[in-house]
């Protein structure tokens, strides 16, 4: 008896902790502050349809001229794409269509972009979407930007 309730104290304690750091990564990916809820969909194919799968929920970090996105339900302290603000052609914008309305926020705007040669989908709200616009309009002289 004595054994399962340690046992069942560890496996809960291991819990809270693992909860923890969860709550602790966010907390140091946002203190620098220029951040934002993004979910990603990496390597789109051509035609492939508006299905709700491949979507990874994530928040997106402002760095320098780079945005770097960590996935949510990660402990890696480092981001899992890194995108440079030179190297991104935005194709176009729309709203989510069929079951990515499930896989997506509720005020979610997907921008189809391009960078370097792969294809990929960022889901953010319209603020977001917003500010991303403007970080990649700011763009210092002579880099060439594209946003649709």
């Amino acid at each position: 008896m004595f054994l399962a309730l340690l046992v069942s104290g560890c496996v809960v304690a291991l819990v809270v902790v693992g909860l923890f750091v969860f709550g602790l990564r966010r907390r140091l990916i946002q203190r620098s502050g220029g951040t934002f809820d993004c979910s990603l969909r990496w390597n789109i194919r051509e035609g492939q349809d508006a299905s709700g799968k491949g979507w990874v929920y994530g928040v997106a970090r402002y760095s320098g001229d780079r945005v770097e996105w960590f996935r949510i339900f990660s402990y890696a302290p480092r981001p899992r794409r890194v995108l440079e603000r030179s190297a991104i052609e935005v194709l176009a914008r729309r709203t989510p269509e069929g079951e990515e309305e499930l896989a997506l926020l509720s005020d979610a705007v997907v921008l189809a972009c391009l960078h370097r040669g792969t294809r990929l989908e960022l889901a953010m709200s319209e603020d977001a979407l917003t500010g991303f616009l403007a970080w990649l309009e700011a763009a210092p002289p002579g880099q060439r930007v594209n946003v649709a």
